[in-house]
């Protein structure tokens, strides 16, 4: 069975990794994030109180790690889950691992993949990004330039910076990984079920050797 995490930093190209897994064992795509934004939407099928997580979410307070690791528990469960799962954004923190290890039964995790990026890369692949407002095409200034500098190659719309893509929130979002999310590193390195992967490569590349730990 393929129960699989990934941890990686900002700018480590964890979505797409995530997408290319998935399709390939055929199993769910499971991100908190989309699971909170269903909740914000009335859109979430499960069986928490919604009114309460919007309670906290509305107050800008943390969801719960109890409430958080419920929610993916209940998710797993799903008959879809029954060949396994990838795990997108969970766990952020060793308080979530190891809650989810003492609740998740048969489907506790049997990979999990840290994508290793240098600081310098993932900087400019942050900060590099720009987004055509019209047509959504991404570019990034150090390696995916368009033609004319802040115009888009394909409508002339001027590209935009988003607001998390700034040098002072990606030094945030890199400290957050950093103080929170890192130390679940050496969680999963002792439980014996860590493996990296070189991520400095090329989308494929990083691909293929995802693959090769699942598979080994």
């Amino acid at each position: 069975m393929n129960n699989i995490a990934l941890i990686a930093p900002p700018g480590a190209g964890k979505g797409t990794q995530s997408e290319k897994i998935c399709a390939k064992l055929n199993i769910p795509h499971i991100s908190t994030g989309d699971i909170f934004r269903a909740i914000v939407k009335g859109t979430y099928k499960g069986s928490f109180p919604t009114q309460d997580i919007l309670n906290y979410m509305n107050k800008g307070l943390l969801v719960p790690d109890q409430i958080v690791v419920g929610i993916l528990i209940e998710r797993i469960r799903q008959d879809d889950c029954s060949k396994g799962f990838l795990l997108d954004g969970f766990p952020r923190t060793v308080a979530q691992g190891e809650i989810f290890d003492k609740e998740a039964g048969n489907r506790t995790l049997s990979n999990v993949i840290l994508i290793e990026v240098n600081k310098e890369s993932l900087m400019k692949r942050l900060t590099g990004r720009r987004t055509c407002p019209k047509c959504g095409k991404l570019y990034n200034i150090y390696s995916n330039p368009p033609e004319v500098e802040g115009i888009c190659n394909e409508d002339s719309s001027v590209l935009t910076l988003r607001s998390d893509d700034n040098p002072d929130t990606v030094k945030q979002r890199m400290e957050v990984y950093e103080n929170e999310t890192a130390p679940l590193i050496d969680f999963y390195r002792n439980k014996k079920i860590l493996r990296s992967v070189d991520g400095n490569k090329e989308v494929g590349d990083v691909f293929n050797q995802i693959m090769e730990v699942i598979r080994s």
